[in-house]
């Protein structure tokens, strides 16, 4: 017997389901948290029906781990300000942006992440994700000059926005745009 191969179509139905279903996941898990997510819920959000759910993402933790790994399949990459003060300003802005939104998606995700293995292995796989991309911020800036060849490019991130997601996730602190922007100034001026 001669196996079928059916080659799978960029774009079409499939893409819009998972578009749709996405879209849906991330509005209820940032409205409702991870508790409030429900193969229902999504479904009637989404206008997808639910077997389909069940066939292609079988739990409510599957949902979860695909939206997380939706996150490197897009085209995100930190702005370019002409200085690495500029530039780190700016990833803070995006971070706290995001974390200050109501619902804030990117907080609800942190902490649905908690609940399942398999989330919050996604969520680790979408940050690693996102250094990388972000260290064209570090790469940049060693060539303009201003800053030392070999310049760790993870630890120049965390410095400028770990204070970002202590003060707002773990404490539940507000913290003002401005403050965040000092952040990103002292993280650049710690490589200098």
């Amino acid at each position: 017997m001669i196996a079928e191969v059916r080659a799978s179509r960029p774009g079409g139905r499939t893409a819009r389901v998972r578009s749709d279903v996405l879209a849906a996941v991330e509005t209820e898990v940032a409205e409702h948290g991870y508790d409030g997510l429900t193969i229902d819920a999504v479904a009637a959000r989404s206008g997808v029906h639910r077997t389909t759910l069940y066939r292609r993402w079988k739990t409510v933790p599957g949902l979860l781990v695909d939206l997380l790994e939706a996150g490197a399949d897009d085209s995100w990459e930190p702005a370019d300000t002409g200085s690495l003060e500029g530039d780190l300003i700016a990833v803070n802005r995006e971070i706290h942006a995001a974390l200050t939104a109501r619902p804030s998606i990117t907080q609800a995700v942190i902490a649905a992440s908690f609940r399942t293995t398999d989330a919050a292995d996604a969520l680790t796989r979408f940050w690693e994700d996102r250094y990388e991309r972000t260290a064209l911020v570090v790469s940049r800036a060693v060539a303009r000059g201003e800053i030392p060849n070999g310049t760790d490019p993870h630890q120049l991130l965390l410095t400028a926005t770990a204070p970002l997601y202590h003060q707002m996730v773990l404490l539940r602190q507000p913290m003002s745009r401005e403050q965040a922007d000092h952040h990103a100034r002292i993280a650049a001026a710690s490589v200098r």
